[in-house]
């Protein structure tokens, strides 16, 4: 028996039954990061949704195929059609080859995703790595007369599309030129956009304060040198490894306006077929003072910021599983350090005392899963279920999770809760089934960092907290981060380090 999810779809802007195309299959495509500077907690919330989703769709039966993107050429700095490539000025800035930096933060994005306990997808496609099936479709749109030529690139013509921007509130009618940062007086319509732009002309050497400069990133083309528009890979990736109609599109809400809109006009047109059947857009975490959190402004956080201030990675985790994940909201320090709370109240309910002075994970009852769930337990599966099925409504998931901490401490079934919660970890991803004993350092911790613990043990145990501070400092300074607890400190490894220009990135 099937599930009966509902999720919200932007195409009709409301909760639909989700029906695969496929009974027991699910394609599934994600906006990947273009990885010209470090994620930040407002991009790495749209990807936590996307792993509940992933998540979630597992837990309910379905085997996923999920795509994902990495944009590491061809999204131009204001998100328009003019200008420099991100990747490319954040390079020249750096004094690194395109190529080097993109493969820095990319492999510092998939250290963010591991640290938050985030799924990989099925697979990885760098932009850099289609140029061939990019190129091949936008001659499919050609030949269906969807372009015309300018002297910076070739654009799409979307007066010839009817349906252009169904899902977006912004019409060619509702917007003028110029009112996007990249005014071009030879785009036909305010909303047509570049399926392959050429090399650099004098105006963009003038940006880059140069009067003659090679693209780093460029390949030849039938319309001549260039490289291809920042919205193309997207449909170009998803056709080669999903086809079409595919199940669910997904990204953050601002791809709602522009992005997905072209996605869908290209691929319709050089296809005849729908691009997908589902698109889902996940809200933004603003900064504290509610505007956008944003790389271009410098108001961003990363997750190593949270990290350097003591914060456990899965703690913004659970932070984010208070709103639903459609809801834009202003970030907290505050509720970040309920959240924090809340975690270690979580991760300590899924630990025994055992009478041997440590503490014992229930890794034994993965297999017991199996077994008919007690009776007294049945409503809050049923509760679970139905807030995932409601919209991957988590605020009210996570009810049901203290609920049950709660009813079962009072009436004495903590094992059978236990089971329930390794059971929902599959889709929480809070570490309930890979949690490290309290009092037990990681595995192959190095004898320097547990000289340092045992002394921090010994000062807050002669509370001497002046010296706890310092050791705990200096752990962390070996890439590990204490937790203090009732049941003593937990220790975590971080993976923080310098390059040699003081740059972070995680291991």
């Amino acid at each position: 028996m099937k599930p009966n999810l509902h999720l919200y779809n932007s195409l009709t802007c409301k909760k639909e039954l989700f029906v695969p195309i496929n009974p027991n299959e699910v394609g599934l495509y994600t906006c990947g990061p273009t990885v010209y500077n470090y994620a930040h907690i407002g991009n790495l919330r749209t990807y936590i949704f996307n792993d509940l989703l992933q998540r979630t769709l597992t837990f309910f039966g379905y085997s996923v195929k999920r795509v994902m993107n990495v944009t590491d050429v061809g999204h131009l700095v204001g998100d328009g059609d003019m200008g420099l490539d991100k990747v490319e000025k954040e390079a020249k800035e750096k004094g690194m080859i395109a190529w080097e930096l993109s493969e820095f933060y990319l492999k510092a994005f998939k250290s963010d995703m591991e640290r938050l306990n985030l799924l990989s997808p099925t697979v990885w496609e760098k932009a850099t790595d289609t140029i061939p099936e990019q190129i091949n479709l936008i001659k499919q749109i050609e030949t269906k007369g969807f372009t015309y030529k300018t002297s910076d690139g070739v654009y799409f013509d979307t007066s010839k599309f009817p349906s252009y921007g169904k899902m977006s509130s912004l019409t060619n009618e509702g917007i003028k030129e110029g009112s996007r940062v990249d005014l071009n007086p030879e785009r036909k319509n305010p909303r047509d956009f570049a399926l392959w732009k050429f090399s650099y002309r004098s105006s963009d050497l003038a940006l880059l304060g140069e009067t003659s400069a090679k693209r780093q990133m460029e390949w030849d083309s039938p319309w001549g040198v260039g490289f291809p528009g920042w919205h193309i890979e997207c449909s170009a990736i998803a056709l080669k490894h999903l086809g079409n109609p595919f199940d669910i599109h997904t990204g953050a809400i601002d791809h709602k306006e522009t992005h997905h809109p072209n996605e869908v006009a290209q691929t319709e047109v050089a296809t005849g077929k729908p691009m997908a059947n589902y698109f889902l857009h996940a809200g933004f975490l603003n900064a504290e003072s509610d505007t956008k959190m944003a790389k271009s402004k410098g108001n961003f956080l990363t997750l190593q910021s949270l990290v350097d201030k003591g914060y456990n990675p899965l703690a913004y985790k659970l932070y984010s599983y208070g709103f639903h994940w459609r809801q834009t909201v202003a970030f907290s320090w505050e509720a970040l350090g309920a959240s924090a709370k809340a975690l270690q109240r979580l991760q300590s309910f899924c630990f025994e005392y055992n009478g041997y002075n440590n503490y014992k994970f229930y890794k034994s009852y993965i297999d017991s899963q199996k077994q008919t769930t007690p009776a007294f337990a049945t409503p809050f599966v049923n509760r679970f279920t139905t807030a995932l099925e409601d919209d991957l409504n988590m605020p009210k998931a996570m009810a049901v999770v203290w609920d049950l901490i709660s009813v079962s401490s009072k009436e004495g079934w903590q094992e059978e809760a236990r089971k329930m919660l390794l059971n929902w970890d599959s889709v929480l991803a809070l570490g309930f089934g890979s949690l490290i004993a309290p009092n037990t350092p990681p595995a192959q911790t190095p004898p320097i960092v547990l000289s340092l613990l045992s002394q921090r043990e010994q000062a807050r145990a002669s509370k001497n907290f002046a010296l706890a501070d310092k050791l705990r400092q200096e752990i962390k300074d070996a890439g590990y981060l204490v937790e203090d607890n009732p049941d003593g400190q937990r220790l975590s490894r971080i993976c923080s380090v310098r390059t040699s220009t003081e740059q972070k990135s995680q291991c």
